[in-house]
């Protein structure tokens, strides 16, 4: 008697288990099918522009923004406390090297959410309502959701940038870049979800 009153909740949780593996599945399919389709805009504009650094193609592609006047400044979010604007000159073409010196600022985030963190304090010092953001494809759903849950007024404008060693157009036999999404999938899930949470931000101090 008392196995037959355990069948149906064991079968409620398998296929409850089962629903959410379903589920999970065709949500990672639809968010690979999401980064690879990503394209940037053909005439990007905002007030700023932030990249979130990783590699040389993003601050290449979010200077070279800044450098045909589609936006005010630039903030490079992520940068490695050795690296300083000297630095990064020495790496950038010579064209955008006139815009690195004069509209560009810097911070140290750490990680994703520390980029949003770090993006709000700049917008808010700027006064902008718009902002291009600067990533990887992989990247840029993570970023946005972290962005956008930070400063939900300001406009957030994605321009992806593409790794060309990734193998994105056949990500399902490819198990570096098949790995790479399942872990950036797995990271968005965990930003959206933090989104839902109620988050109590410091009082900021007067004359800020």
């Amino acid at each position: 008697m008392a196995s037959r009153k355990r069948k149906p909740v064991w079968f409620a949780a398998t296929a409850l288990a089962g629903s959410l593996v379903v589920g999970l599945a065709i949500g990672f399919v639809a968010f690979a099918r999401t980064v690879t389709v990503a394209a940037p805009p053909v005439d990007p504009r905002a007030e700023g522009i932030v990249v979130l650094t990783g590699g040389t193609a993003r601050i290449d592609g979010a200077l070279a923004l800044l450098a045909e006047g589609r936006a005010q400044r630039l903030l490079i979010s992520g940068v490695n406390p050795v690296v300083t604007r000297e630095t990064l000159a020495e790496t950038v073409e010579d064209g955008v090297r006139p815009v690195l010196a004069c509209c560009v600022d810097l911070d140290h985030a750490r990680d994703t959410i520390e980029n949003a963190s770090e993006t709000q304090r700049w917008v808010e010092e700027q006064g902008f309502r718009s902002l291009i953001v600067v990533t990887s494809d992989y990247h840029m759903p993570r970023s946005m959701a972290e962005l956008g849950g930070t400063m939900p007024d300001v406009e957030l404008i994605a321009f992806p940038v593409s790794n060309p060693d990734l193998r994105l157009d056949d990500w399902w036999r490819d198990s570096a870049t098949f790995g790479l999404l399942a872990r950036e999938y797995g990271k968005f899930l965990a930003a959206e979800a933090r989104q839902l949470l109620p988050i109590t931000r410091p009082a900021r101090a007067a004359g800020r």
